[in-house]
């Protein structure tokens, strides 16, 4: 009896392990990072299966070449040769760069004076105005570019109109199936990824920065290109990368409002995955253009820190 009382006592008064539930607890506690990932673990998750699986697949298609109407699986880097030889890629690639460097600068032009108006001087519904600018962008990408097909269209409204007034004797061919309408058609499209980051850099600046400035003599053109502009950088850099690299892989508005001249990269990918029926070539592609696109991103990232660094 003497020896069960004892053996109680010891074990009260020994002290208890800590459980490893306590311990994990401690730990995110402590490590805010830790904490973050662990909560974006599910989403990070899907996201890797779902970017990560496609890319695996695409890669190894990529080394395979197309027999008659299956594929030879065999390993082999004829389509990447075929790629950097073939001068027909290289233009394609170019053009697309082009039009969609170009559509990049001017969707991102024209949306900044519209975000800087509601960062800085509308006060009171905001959230009415940022709904009013995207309220366009609710309805189908598909429905735009048909839209825009019929505004640029040889009997269009604008060719009507302008020849109604007697500005022009014949419609204007260059506005149809050409590479100014898939630039005009591109820009409005995708107005909404621009004006949105843009929008939130600018609220973010510190108002006291631009009264400081000017009690410092500087005018508004000074305070825009010291002050504003290097602090929205961020803004920039999102929407030109939230534009630039879908609108270089697009295919729908090049087919439908490009014409010869107008056709882009992402064009001849759809074309090797269905009419041409040659995915290992579509996969090479593809393949090709994430890699030159990720370089163009890098060196744009390099260019714009060290234009940053220079202005601070």
């Amino acid at each position: 009896m003497a020896d069960t009382s004892l053996s109680q006592t010891e074990a009260r008064s020994a002290p208890a392990a800590p459980p490893r539930v306590g311990r994990i607890a401690g730990i995110l506690h402590r490590n805010e990072t830790l904490r973050g990932y662990l909560l974006m673990s599910p989403t990070m998750l899907i996201m890797t299966i779902g970017i990560l699986v496609p890319f695996l697949i695409l890669l190894v298609m990529s080394f395979w070449t197309r027999e008659g109407f299956g594929f030879d699986t065999t390993l082999t880097a004829h389509n990447y040769t075929r790629v950097w030889n073939e001068p027909i890629f290289g233009a394609l690639l170019q053009r697309s760069f082009w039009i969609s460097g170009v559509a990049t600068v001017v969707t991102v032009a024209l949306c900044y004076p519209m975000a800087y108006y509601v960062a800085f001087h509308v006060h009171r519904n905001k959230m009415m105005w940022i709904i009013l600018m995207t309220l366009p962008f609710w309805t189908s990408y598909l429905l735009r570019v048909f839209a825009w097909k019929v505004i640029l269209g040889y009997q269009g409204v604008i060719n009507s109109g302008l020849m109604s007034v007697g500005v022009i004797e014949a419609p204007l061919e260059f506005l149809l199936y050409s590479q100014t309408a898939v630039i005009i058609t591109l820009a409005h499209a995708w107005a909404a990824f621009a004006i949105l980051p843009l929008y939130v850099s600018l609220e973010k600046i510190d108002k006291s920065l631009l009264e400081a400035a000017t009690d410092l003599g500087d005018g508004p053109m000074a305070r825009f290109f010291r002050i504003t502009l290097p602090l929205s950088m961020p803004g920039i850099i999102a929407a030109t990368f939230l534009i630039f690299i879908p609108t270089t892989g697009d295919y729908i508005t090049p087919a439908l409002l490009g014409g010869p001249d107008g056709a882009m990269i992402g064009n001849f990918i759809q074309l090797q995955f269905g009419a041409i029926n040659n995915w290992p070539m579509g996969a090479t592609l593809s393949i090709v253009l994430m890699l030159w696109i990720s370089a163009i991103a890098l060196v744009f990232l390099f260019v714009t820190r060290k234009a940053q660094e220079r202005i601070a």
